[in-house]
């Protein structure tokens, strides 16, 4: 069972620029979130102003790969926040609206995600790191079972993380999905900010506040990510060497 979980790197090396992305990270979601609680459409934009500003300035000095990832998913998650908040209403927002400052805010997510990812600390703990994230979470799903508020929304999500942790090509990234997520939606949740319906509309099946299983839905959007980036890469590398060609003739 072991053989299916990633491999510890002892060696890996420890950057700052990691450690301080995800601790910045944390703590501008914390804040934001909570903040957005209570606060105006108006506070909204401000929010947005910095969450752009923030992403912006993370992105500087990585490099053209991870910061096309990093914009490829900010673009899918905000397409399926359209869907699922917007459409559907499997969750909603104060002003059941899209908070402006949500789609640069995913792009600040999963910029933590990734530093989580290749963090030293990540790297040389990979497989205990990956031990706790799986029995945690299966933990929460088996609870949402028989608790109060019944979660087979849960459930059925925590099944679908697994299947991307252990199958998918980038289980580093679906692990630090776990850990970012989680923390957003129980502090998003807990301020105020969205509350998920107590039926899923699509499947008609209950869910918690959050669904405990909830990074599948982040994983499914980072795969997205990851999937596309090589080619999205290619096409502006192209784009760009074309566009010097004309204004060079």
């Amino acid at each position: 069972m072991l053989s299916y979980f990633p491999v510890s790197n002892p060696h890996a090396l420890h950057h700052r620029k990691d450690y301080f992305i995800v601790l910045f990270s944390l703590t501008f979601i914390t804040i934001a979130v909570n903040y957005d609680g209570s606060g105006s459409l108006a506070d909204q934009k401000i929010l947005a102003v910095m969450a752009w500003t923030f992403l912006i300035s993370m992105l500087w000095g990585e490099d053209k790969n991870t910061r096309m990832q990093v914009i490829l998913t900010l673009i899918f998650a905000t397409m399926a926040e359209h869907f699922a908040a917007l459409y559907m209403e499997c969750y909603s927002y104060r002003f059941k609206n899209l908070p402006s400052y949500v789609p640069p805010g995913h792009g600040v997510v999963y910029m933590a995600i990734v530093a989580l990812a290749r963090s030293g600390f990540f790297q040389r703990y990979a497989r205990k790191i990956a031990i706790f994230a799986v029995m945690t979470g299966g933990t929460w799903a088996l609870w949402g079972i028989i608790a109060d508020r019944q979660d087979l929304t849960g459930t059925v999500l925590f099944c679908i993380f697994l299947a991307y942790f252990f199958k998918g090509r980038a289980p580093m990234i679906y692990l630090g999905a776990f850990f970012i997520s989680t923390w957003l939606e129980i502090v998003g949740t807990f301020s105020g900010t969205w509350a998920w319906a107590e039926i899923d509309p699509i499947f008609g099946l209950t869910q918690g506040n959050p669904p405990s299983g909830v990074a599948a839905c982040y994983c499914f959007v980072d795969y997205l990510g990851i999937i596309t980036t090589k080619l999205a890469v290619n096409k502006w590398t192209y784009f760009w060497k074309e566009l010097r060609f004309k204004i060079a003739s």
